[in-house]
Order: C-alpha cells, then sequence, then structure tokens
C-alpha cells in the first residue's frame, strides 16, 4: 500500500511539474537560454537563425516589418531590430522568478505590441521557433516542456492575455 501511495505521490508530482513554468522549469529555462543566447556575435547568429525560420513559416509576416528592413535580415536595420527583440526576450527570461518585475515589462511588451497589431499567430510561430532553434544551440540538453510552458506565460503577457 505504501509503494502504491508513493508511486501516486510522484504521478502527481510530475503532473504538476510538467503543466506549468515552475521554478525548476524557470531556472532551466535561464540555463538553458544563457546558453543558448551566448554572447556577442552567437546572438546575432541565433537571432538569424530565428528570424530564417520565423520568415520561411510566415512569409507574409515580412509586411509588418517593413519600417526594419524585414526584406534583409542581414541589413543593420533589421539586426538592430532582431538585437531588440531577442533582448526583450533574455529580460523576460531573466526575470521570469520574479513575478512583480515580470508582469510589469510584460505590460510594457504588450502596449507596444498591441499598437503593431500582430496577429495572435506569430507569437504561436515565434514560439514554434523557438522549441525548434534552441534545441539545435542546446543539443540534447533542451527541456521542451519547461520552455513550452515558460514561453506561454511570456506569450500569454504580450498578447495581454491572462
Amino acid at each position: 500500500m505504501k509503494a502504491v501511495i508513493a508511486v501516486l505521490l510522484g504521478l502527481v508530482a510530475v503532473a504538476m511539474a510538467s503543466s506549468s513554468c515552475g521554478p525548476l522549469q524557470k531556472l532551466k529555462v535561464k540555463q538553458q537560454w544563457a546558453k543558448a543566447y551566448g554572447e556577442g556575435h552567437q546572438r546575432e547568429f541565433l537571432g538569424l537563425a530565428i528570424w530564417k525560420a520565423f520568415f520561411a513559416k510566415e512569409p507574409k509576416s515580412r509586411e509588418k516589418f517593413k519600417a526594419v528592413h524585414g526584406d534583409d535580415i542581414h541589413s543593420g536595420e533589421f539586426q538592430a531590430h532582431s538585437t531588440r527583440v531577442l533582448s526583450g526576450l533574455d529580460l523576460c527570461i531573466s526575470i521570469l522568478d520574479n513575478e512583480a518585475v515580470l508582469t510589469s515589462e510584460l505590460a510594457h511588451l504588450a502596449g507596444q505590441h498591441k499598437d503593431r497589431q500582430l496577429p495572435g499567430s506569430y507569437f504561436d510561430t515565434f514560439g514554434e521557433v523557438l522549441m525548434e532553434v534552441i534545441p539545435a544551440q542546446l543539443g540534447r540538453c533542451f527541456d521542451a516542456h519547461a520552455w513550452h510552458d515558460c514561453y506561454e506565460v511570456i506569450k500569454k503577457g504580450i498578447q495581454g492575455v491572462h
């Protein structure tokens, strides 16, 4: 009987851990992002990989990125945009464990994105792209469940969905 209870408690713990962006998931995402994001030119290359994949999945979205030369992801204007986007994601990931600050930052980003009238599908696609590009950087160390759950927190915050 004790073994059955122990197994059930273990299953409950696994189910709870796999269905939210809890402390362990936040830590994993933060550590994995730091490794994938790197520094210097590695960040530029990561951005190129993300945007190539994003535009391959959402070719019509380039229209929304005209002001930053979305037609040429190698241009200085688009590289600056990519840096801003990834820096914003970096900030959100780094403050995942500080709910008050994260909520404030996500509200700020929600205001910026609302003005640009980006379809919700773009945020879904961006998440899909992260789930492809980040594991390519990390290899077997990628925790897809943690990334999915924590990206959902960021995505919903930027979309203004609670």
